[in-house]
């Protein structure tokens, strides 16, 4: 077997760039869309080393045939293993791509002993670009699945085309000596491009991993020594001077609240005015916003956009018409924590003291009943502030609660969301949020074993800018729930359905609902509704074709000319819709 058929070498060129491209941009998708893509290019590969080893035509690219077909018997029985063996997947897989790309590194430095310049070129290129992917491959702390795809994929497509362009070289000019011209060219060009997409790789790595320069919350949210224990007093005000809504004033405040066992707490916000206001009172709008983090830097009143959470367009609108608006941080974002990430009760007291403290601010009258809104998490609040408005808080009129996209079922939440990214983010927030507010649960106890590193590391970054990005690449690395759905049938369990929305809602209630929505998905949302309406609840349900979780309250959005219309409706005391049967 000294020569392997000649149609074979750009058939297995033409599948492995095919591969690779497949991979390369769909690195992201689901764990078993991706292992399968990674088994095959792995397969492909070795069978494509077998039939070089086999196939030497006397073109001087191989050094060591017998290494090149025994890496490539490896790669083809690692394909075979990734397969069946899915609880070590990620670590073979990594082990068995950073090997072939070192031997591959190797062989092709081995190769700058040949005599032509041409060769030691293309061989220092091609062999510094893949010992470096080897290498980030091997050690990087943080490894992702969308990185390793990438690597991998273009790694694959590099291959494929190598051979494509050396089977076409060789069939072109009298006595191949135009072939052999491009043939050196594709090697050089070829192995140039391999070692800066290396480079490229490894720098957008850092650059992901680094995450947003860290915040740290200012002396503004260290409470006063002697901290009053009524909830809702308004303990500092300050002037923001950033992220304020043309024509508007805005403020960050300090203030009094309760934590989920009744004790006192502090939480700051942020405050929102038009500037040409008069003197009469203004119609406030009590926003609770969406994931941000669990640790104190994710704080909004932190950021240099404090108001761009959730329908950030239809809260400027109401401003321009005379509205206010005030947007708790919750506890723990901002002021020390801990943050306590969907508990309803706690999340609703935060937006109610917000509302009682900015009516103390000097200087601005603000009337005492108010709209509610809130996204995704934020909905999850919103809800919790309506049902416990009228015992909490009764001096606060609500005059309906909208809920974007709510958490409202957290129990079908964790088990809708568990092999998605953005889901595994919010399952790490929910257990190291939940292990520290309540350590009789036991939720460190009940993660995926090995998965406490990553959880703890998800946890201290933000859900925004860059820390966005990290925590998601972040969660891709765990192929496994965080939280297995066996954790959720005992007391963590019994906790989220206590913290899920079964409560009656006594105020006109609006809900939208994107119908792409990859997070709170769709299914979950109807069945909370239908179970609601059957219960009495009287609401608004609307339901947005095409957008997912965030296109649903972004500035284009319909859901934004719907909200404003909605709110307005409610301050004029217009009959509400109810969409219920």
């Amino acid at each position: 077997m000294h020569r392997t058929p000649g149609w074979v070498r750009p058939v297995l060129g033409a599948a492995l760039a095919v591969l690779g491209s497949v991979l390369a941009l769909h690195s992201a998708a689901s764990i078993e869309v991706f292992v399968v893509l990674v088994s095959a290019g792995l397969v492909a590969l070795g069978v494509a080393r077998i039939a070089g080893a086999l196939g030497r035509d006397g073109d001087g690219e191989g050094t060591w045939p017998w290494l090149e077909g025994g890496s490539g018997a490896l790669l083809v029985v690692a394909g075979i293993a990734a397969l069946l063996w899915r609880g070590t997947t990620l670590p073979v897989l990594a082990a068995c791509v950073a090997v072939l790309l070192l031997v591959t590194g190797a062989t092709s430095l081995a190769a700058l002993f040949r005599k032509t310049p041409v060769h030691r070129a293309a061989a220092l290129l091609g062999g510094l670009a893949a010992v470096l992917a080897g290498l980030l491959v091997m050690f990087w702390p943080r490894l992702t699945l969308w990185a390793f795809g990438v690597v991998f994929g273009g790694w694959l497509v590099f291959a494929g085309l190598h051979m494509l362009v050396g089977f076409l070289a060789r069939r072109r000019g009298p006595g191949g000596r135009a072939g052999g011209r491009w043939r050196e060219f594709g090697r050089v060009a070829g192995s140039a491009v391999a070692l800066l997409m290396a480079v490229a790789m490894v720098a957008l790595t850092a650059f992901i991993h680094a995450g947003d320069p860290r915040l740290v919350p200012d002396a503004f949210y260290t409470p006063p020594t002697d901290v009053p224990s009524e909830p809702g007093r308004l303990l500092r005000a300050e002037l923001l001077g950033s992220g304020v809504p043309a024509n508007a004033e805005a403020w960050r405040i300090l203030y009094t609240t309760t934590n989920p066992d009744g004790s006192p707490a502090v939480a700051s916000g942020s405050v929102v005015v038009p500037r040409d206001r008069g003197e009469a009172p203004l119609p406030v709008v009590s926003m609770a916003h969406g994931t941000k983090g669990i640790v104190p830097r994710c704080a909004p009143s932190l950021s240099p956009q404090p108001f761009e959470d959730g329908p950030a367009a239809a809260l400027r609108e109401l401003v321009s018409q005379g509205w206010a608006g005030v947007m708790t941080d919750y506890v723990g974002l901002g002021t020390a924590g801990p943050h306590p990430y969907l508990v309803g009760e706690a999340e609703g007291r935060n937006v109610l003291d917000a509302h009682r403290a900015a009516r103390r601010l000097e200087g601005i009258a603000l009337r005492g009943d108010a709209v509610i809104w809130g996204h995704s998490q934020g909905g999850h609040g919103a809800l919790f502030s309506a049902a416990i408005a009228r015992d909490y808080a009764p001096e606060i009129g609500v005059l309906g609660v909208a809920a974007l996209a709510p958490a409202s079922n957290l129990e079908d939440l964790a088990l809708g969301v568990k092999d998605d990214a953005a889901g595994k983010v919010v399952s790490s927030y929910i257990a190291a949020s939940w292990e520290e507010l309540f350590p009789a649960l036991g939720v460190g106890s009940l993660l995926t074993p090995g998965y406490a590193g990553a959880v703890e590391r998800i946890g201290e970054l933000c859900f925004g800018g860059r820390d966005a990005l990290s925590a998601i690449v972040g969660g891709t690395q765990l192929f496994d729930a965080v939280l297995p759905a066996s954790a959720l049938h005992g007391p963590l369990g019994a906790k989220l359905r206590e913290n899920s929305v079964a409560m009656d809602i006594g105020y006109p209630l609006f809900v939208g609902q994107g119908l792409a929505d990859q997070l709170v998905k769709p299914g979950m949302q109807r069945n909370w509704v239908a179970a609601r309406c059957a219960a009495g609840q009287e609401m608004e349900y609307r339901e947005y074709q095409g957008l997912d979780h965030m296109p649903l309250v972004q500035d284009d959005s319909p859901l934004i000319r719907d909200l404003v219309a909605w709110a307005n409706d409610r301050l004029q005391g217009r009959e509400p819709v109810d969409t219920c049967p």
